[in-house]
C-alpha cells in the first residue's frame, strides 16, 4: 500500500476507533502522553501522516484496538489477545446439565445442528433411575432438579428446535449391559431398563435424534459438543473449552463427522444392536 494511502486508512481508522471509544482528541493525547496538536496533525483532512512506533503503540493501548488494524494490516479491530481471549474461551464445568453454561449453549444453537460425543451415556438418553444414581454422589445437586432439567432438553429436542447427532463407543453399550466399569455398581433391572430406553427413544426420535456407536479400538474422541458452526466445547472435567473461532469449529466438526463415518452401528440400526444386550 502506498504510504499516502496508507496515511489515509490510518487516519479513518483513528477517528473510527474514537467514535467506538468516545473519546476527544484531548482525551487521547492525555492516554498517549502527547500534545492535542499531535492528534490534530494524525486526523488532517489534508496531509495526513503516519505515528511514530511508540505513539502508535500507546494510541492503540489507549483506544482498545490492534495497532496493525489502525495500520490497515488486518481487518479485525481486537488486539492479538482479544482475539485469541474471544476464539478460545474456558468456564468452570459442573457434573450436572442444570449448569446454566449448558443450557444457554443449547439455546444458542436452536435451529442448528447438535453434534456431540458425551463421557459416559448421553444425559437426555437416561432414565430417572439412571440419573438418580448417577448424581447421588454429588453435593448441592438436586436429583428432581437435574431430572427436570433433562427432560426440558429431551422435549426442546421434540419440538424440533434442533437436529442432534450423538457419537459413544461401543463399549458404554456392553458395559452397561455388563454392569462393569462405570456402572459395576448399577443394579441389573435399572440397567436394563436403561438400555431399553436407550433403544426406544432412538426409534421414536429418529432421524431427528441420530445415535451412532464406534469401536474405540479404532477410532477414538474426548467428550466434545459442537452446537452449529460456530461453537465446539471441550469437556475435559472441570472445566469447558470452548471455540468459537470459525475454522477450528470447522476442524473439529470434521473430526466428528470423521466418527459418523468409521461407526459400526449406523443411527438406522442402533436401537435394534441396543436391544440384543437385554433379550
Amino acid at each position: 500500500m502506498d504510504k499516502r494511502d496508507r496515511a489515509v486508512l490510518f487516519k479513518n481508522r483513528l477517528t473510527e476507533a474514537m467514535a467506538q471509544a468516545d473519546v476527544t482528541r484531548s482525551q487521547l493525547a492525555r492516554n498517549a502522553g502527547v500534545d492535542r496538536s499531535t492528534i490534530g496533525q494524525l486526523l488532517n483532512n489534508e496531509i495526513p501522516r503516519l505515528p511514530n512506533s511508540q505513539l502508535l503503540a500507546d494510541l492503540a493501548a489507549s483506544l482498545g484496538v490492534s495497532a496493525d488494524w489502525l495500520l490497515g494490516l488486518t481487518n479485525r479491530p481486537e488486539r492479538p489477545g482479544d482475539i485469541i481471549a474471544a476464539a478460545m474461551a474456558m468456564s468452570p464445568a459442573e457434573r450436572s446439565s442444570v449448569d446454566e453454561q449448558i443450557l444457554n449453549w443449547h439455546k444458542e444453537a436452536t435451529g442448528l445442528k447438535v453434534r456431540h460425543v458425551p463421557a459416559t451415556l448421553p444425559d437426555i438418553l437416561k432414565t430417572d433411575r439412571m440419573l438418580a444414581w448417577e448424581y447421588a454422589s454429588f453435593r448441592g445437586l438436586d436429583a428432581e432438579e437435574v431430572v427436570g432439567s433433562i427432560r426440558g432438553q429431551l422435549d426442546w429436542l421434540r419440538s424440533r428446535q434442533s437436529d442432534y447427532e450423538i457419537a459413544i463407543p461401543l463399549h458404554e453399550i456392553q458395559a452397561c449391559a455388563q454392569g462393569i466399569g462405570y456402572y459395576a455398581h448399577l443394579e441389573e433391572d435399572t440397567r436394563r431398563e436403561q438400555l431399553q430406553f436407550v433403544a426406544d427413544t432412538c426409534r421414536q426420535m429418529f432421524p431427528r435424534l441420530r445415535l451412532f456407536l464406534f469401536d474405540a479400538h479404532k477410532v477414538f474422541s474426548a467428550p466434545i459438543t459442537i452446537f452449529g458452526p460456530n461453537l465446539a466445547v471441550i469437556y475435559v472435567g472441570q472445566y469447558y473449552l470452548a471455540f468459537r473461532e470459525a475454522e477450528r469449529v470447522s476442524s473439529l466438526t470434521d473430526h466428528f463427522d470423521w466418527l459418523v463415518r468409521e461407526a459400526t452401528v449406523d443411527a438406522r440400526d442402533v436401537a435394534d444392536y441396543v436391544e440384543t444386550f437385554i433379550q
